[in-house]
């Protein structure tokens, strides 16, 4: 088995209390094959969980102030599921590190989403008894950071003038306003050419061939500048 320190070195943390990291990788499966009361990772994984269902709350609660829980439940759950906490763990190579019996091993445990995803839950869980919330907390964000930025270009791609609309209110009362610039082409190929305003300024411009896509472009724009714009900020 693959030393500890190695994972430690991973999960950006050494273990006071190395014990508990070894029971998070320890599969229940040792205690049944053994017929023994051997520690396994169950309980710990029971704690990861509703620490990772904290951390990722509160990170949502901050993030998108205008949403409410349906949303931000719905957001939650996407992050949250068996496949996205399994590619969590192989991102850490956990499969490796993993402590099963000789029958989990020669069915493949070790490649098991199902197992891997339990497996990182609770090391969450080690982390947090060995280290603290903050220190199970700043792992988390710092491991969900590319799914915070794929949610948000999603929701960008699926409603640009939405979340252009959600940005700027968030530091402005004042929504944005659409205006079509020009229309060009015959009436069964038109091409529309669109503008967003925010306070009298213009912030994007697009096209399409009907004045809503038109606006979903000039949105996009907008965003895209606006983000390109923050980038560039100390």
């Amino acid at each position: 088995m693959p030393s500890l320190p190695e994972l430690e070195v991973r999960l950006g943390h050494p273990f006071r209390d190395p014990a508990l990291l070894r029971m998070a990788l320890t599969h229940p499966s040792i205690a049944h094959e053994s017929g023994t009361s051997q520690n396994h990772n169950q309980r710990l994984e029971y704690l990861g969980d509703a620490v990772l269902q904290l951390a990722l709350s509160r990170e949502l609660y901050d993030r998108y102030p205008q949403h409410d829980e349906g949303p931000l439940t719905k957001i939650r759950a996407q992050l949250v599921n068996q496949v996205s906490l399994a590619e969590q763990g192989r991102a850490l190579d956990l499969g490796k590190f993993l402590i099963l019996s000789r029958g989990e091993e020669i069915n493949g445990g070790r490649e098991r989403p199902s197992i891997i995803a339990d497996a990182y839950e609770a090391i969450l869980g080690a982390l947090f008894l060995d280290g603290g919330y903050e220190v199970a907390r700043t792992f988390i964000l710092h491991s969900f950071r590319d799914e915070f930025t794929n949610i948000e270009n999603a929701a960008t791609a699926d409603n640009p003038k939405g979340c252009l609309q959600e940005i700027l209110q968030a530091v402005s009362s004042e929504a944005p306003q659409y205006q079509v610039l020009a229309v060009t082409g015959p009436d069964h190929d038109r091409c529309f050419e669109c503008a967003v305003l925010h306070k009298g300024t213009e912030i994007g411009r697009g096209t399409g061939k009907s004045k809503k896509l038109a606006e979903s472009h000039a949105a996009a724009t907008a965003l895209d500048l606006l983000r390109a714009s923050s980038a560039k900020r100390p």
